[in-house]
């Protein structure tokens, strides 16, 4: 009876979401262009880049400023007298010779590299997303048979403590029965917390903290059969797309730009400039409305420029060796990557997929058993029967995270593989 008891409890425990509508993969990965911090800072930088590309063209603006001076003056032998004097002066930059240019190509470069920052940080999310969605259905399944492990050993403790009460079981093997009893509830009991953990998780993934997902779809994940490239085939791509890659080679980019617009401040400026005034003291030295070029030659200015330049160019050696550093690492994190989906496809898989066919036989075999009152270790082979499918969703939702970081690492595709069917 206490058996049909905890059968009955399982079942509810394991149906009571049920109730809730289920949250499906496709729904959860959606959720990537939420508006996440990690989103918002990315898009913030975009924004700080774009910015500064406004900065650098409005060298180039019309500018209107009023200039004026409240002054008196005294003539050799005369009195002091007002020589007030109000301007409103237009001025246009016409030429300066680079700079603008240079620092409008460096922020364009900058606007590229946040571009692909934010890109980057959408793939990560996805991947985030994807596995946090895993191990709640993860979670889920060690629980359930974590618990079928709990009621058999709860039934054996029951039928154990019975003999003893009879006088047929000494004391020191009850006890021994009840120390495993203990351990196999702590095991259930710490399952419990982690099907908790890992929702708060997978909601703070999705950006909706205090939103826990009830009930989970089971993913398809057809894409885990898709041919992959070789290593070689593969490696070249993975170096021209990749997001981080790119970013670096904006910014190596940029560097040189900036470099040559700080180099063109030794270069003359040239500005249109038209003035009307307005003055206390008429004079005929003075024009009421005047126009002109205004030519502007730096003649000396110290290592200011010369530090500024040692300042980029020891940014961009540090940028360049970066970027040497990540493509190293990035061809070990490429073969690895494949190596890994190559074991699960070769390895993981066809271990796992026989153990479920194995547990499966075992668990007809003890129904039929149990049914003709034979054994009674059915409960035994339904807790094993659910390890066996722990241990293929496993591998399959990890060959479903490998094949997404390849993705992410070849910037959001992977080349065509000869001779795969479309």
């Amino acid at each position: 009876m206490r058996r049909l008891a905890w059968s009955a409890l399982l079942a509810c425990a394991l149906a009571a979401p049920a109730a809730a509508e289920r949250l499906t993969l496709d729904e959860a990965l959606a959720a990537a262009a939420a508006p996440h911090p990690d989103r918002r800072v990315a898009e913030s930088d975009l924004a700080v880049a774009r910015a500064d590309l406004q900065q650098a063209a409005s060298r180039q603006d019309f500018n209107l400023f009023l200039d004026g001076s409240l002054r008196r003056g005294r003539q050799p032998e005369g009195d002091w007298k007002p020589d007030n004097i109000g301007r409103i002066v237009a001025r246009k930059p016409l030429f300066d010779f680079g700079r603008s240019g240079r620092a409008v190509d460096a922020a364009e470069q900058e606007i590229a590299a946040r571009q692909a920052a934010l890109l980057d940080v959408d793939s990560l999310r996805r991947i985030d997303i994807m596995a946090r969605y895993f191990d709640v259905l993860l979670a889920d399944t060690q629980y359930a048979a974590d618990n079928e492990f709990m009621a058999v050993a709860y039934v054996s403790l029951d039928n154990l403590q019975d003999r003893h009460e009879l006088g047929q079981l000494s004391l020191p093997e009850l006890l021994a029965e009840e120390a495993r009893y203990q351990d196999i509830r702590e095991r259930r009991n710490a399952s419990q917390q982690r099907m908790r953990a890992a929702r708060q998780k997978l909601a703070h993934a999705l950006h909706r903290p205090g939103t826990l997902p009830a009930e989970l779809a089971e993913p398809e994940l057809p894409g885990n059969a898709r041919p992959v490239p070789e290593y070689e085939t593969l490696l070249p791509w993975v170096l021209a797309r990749n997001p981080q890659v790119r970013i670096l080679e904006a910014q190596l980019a940029a560097a040189d730009a900036r470099v040559a617009a700080i180099r063109a401040d030794r270069n003359p400026t040239l500005d249109a400039e038209v003035i009307g005034a307005g003055y206390s003291r008429e004079s005929t030295t003075r024009d009421e409305v005047s126009a002109g070029l205004v030519f502007s030659v730096p003649l000396y200015q110290g290592r200011r420029v010369d530090a500024r330049i040692e300042r980029e160019l020891a940014q961009k050696t540090r940028t360049a060796a970066t970027l040497e550093k990540y493509q190293l690492d990035l061809a070990e994190t490429l073969l690895a990557t494949l190596q890994e989906i190559e074991w699960l496809r070769g390895s993981g898989r066809p271990a796992a997929d026989k153990q479920v066919e194995y547990r499966d036989w075992a668990l007809e075999r003890a129904r039929a058993e149990y049914e003709l009152e034979m054994k009674t270790n059915l409960g035994t082979s339904m807790a094993e029967t659910q390890v066996a499918k722990l241990r293929r969703k496993q591998v399959e939702y990890r060959l479903a995270l490998a094949l997404a970081r390849l993705e992410a690492l070849s910037g959001g595709s992977l080349p065509p593989v000869e001779g795969a069917k479309p």
